[in-house]
């Protein structure tokens, strides 16, 4: 399918891309699944290609270019199936928290480390008890002085290991009604007295990305790093959630097409009783239902990130291609697996750790069921 939201420009940033990913990348990929995180190397070495944030300002170090190229990123490093090195979630998710609601003074403090590499970010909403239903955090910040007073755990962190700064979601009115009027977003930076690093938690798949508890234990943070205004924490969260589960899809979206191509030319050369599985007609038409579903979501993927980058409000959309990619992605890599028969479960096969780094993506950034209840709503219903 020919894609109209790329120009000739984008093609030389993808190639250069990718260049960098094959040399840059691809060789660490083993020896980060093992250890369990991304070197802070690749890091840096990303900041200075220019390939972290790269629609922040020129003042702060970027290129000051639109979402697509972030696409550009998205698609190249899904490709590779690299799961750990969470660019996007640092770039076009967290990093715009400080600079579409940060004060001048924090972007300068903030934004060239965010570009550069040099700090590496998360964000910290989900807690053991409390997981979409972020009006039920119960990590406080307490007003003292000049300073917050944070106390509260958070868990499933991404970046939980690496990060230098952390966007907190925390109470600063626990008494506000309705309670979601008392959250507010403070910036948390490493080896702040009190913030400590808890476990890097083990999972199924994304075995790269250093998923970790941090804990907060009366945690001083200055006051000048609230974004925004207290109480506006839950509202400037869901301004940016269209980003994050746009984000979402296009990475689901962008697996599948992968999925699906290693598995045509796979089912072209395998042979049984004589005969490429290729040519069997239930491979055939099991193979032609999922291209036509990943030729779907491609349009509606392609269609709201044309509208994302045109500032129109696609809450509704975002989720229905949120629930809709994710779910379509897990039905795609479980049945490419079948056609690999007993390879297909040897991690030594792409598809195998395709199927691991899958499965999550139902849950995070808000789950399928989640996205249907917000879907809902917007429908009036």
């Amino acid at each position: 399918m020919e894609r109209t939201i790329f120009q000739s420009e984008h093609d030389i940033f993808r190639q250069g891309f990718r260049k960098f990913l094959e040399r840059e990348i691809v060789p660490h990929q083993a020896e980060w699944k093992k250890n369990g995180i991304v070197s802070r190397e690749a890091w840096k070495k990303a900041g200075s290609a220019g390939y972290l944030c790269p629609w922040a300002e020129e003042k702060y170090g970027g290129s000051g270019v639109d979402f697509t190229y972030a696409v550009v990123i998205m698609e190249e490093m899904t490709r590779i199936m690299e799961s750990g090195f969470a660019i996007n979630l640092h770039s076009d998710i967290v990093v715009p928290y400080i600079a579409s609601f940060g004060s001048e003074e924090q972007k300068q403090r903030w934004l060239p480390g965010c570009v550069s590499g040099d700090f590496v970010t998360a964000v910290a909403m989900t807690e053991p008890g409390t997981g979409s239903d972020l009006q039920a955090i119960k990590t406080t910040a307490v007003r003292e002085g000049g300073s917050y007073i944070v106390n509260g755990q958070k868990t499933f962190i991404s970046n939980g290991q690496l990060c230098d700064l952390v966007v907190v979601a925390c109470k600063t009115d626990p008494k506000a009604d309705p309670p979601y009027t008392g959250i507010s977003l403070i910036v948390v930076e490493d080896k702040t007295p009190g913030f400590e690093k808890g476990r890097k938690l083990e999972k199924i798949g994304m075995k790269a990305q250093d998923t970790s508890e941090l804990y907060f234990s009366d945690c001083r943070v200055p006051e000048g790093n609230l974004l925004g205004k207290e109480g506006e924490g839950f509202f400037q969260l869901m301004q940016k959630l269209q980003q994050e589960r746009l984000v979402s899809a296009i990475m689901a979206q962008t697996g599948a097409e992968k999925a699906i191509e290693e598995t045509i030319e796979y089912t072209k050369t395998r042979t049984a009783f004589g005969k490429p599985i290729a040519k069997f007609q239930n491979t055939r038409f099991k193979l032609v239902e999922m291209a036509t579903e990943i030729e779907l979501g491609r349009v509606f993927i392609d269609r709201l990130i044309r509208e994302h980058i045109a500032g129109v409000s696609i809450i509704k959309e975002t989720c229905m291609a949120k629930w809709w990619c994710t779910e379509m992605l897990k039905r795609t890599i479980d049945q490419c697996l079948q056609f690999f028969g007993g390879y297909g479960y040897m991690l030594e096969y792409p598809i195998a750790q395709a199927y691991l780094d899958a499965r999550v993506q139902t849950i995070f950034a808000g789950t399928t069921e989640i996205m249907k209840e917000i879907i809902g709503k917007q429908m009036g219903l």
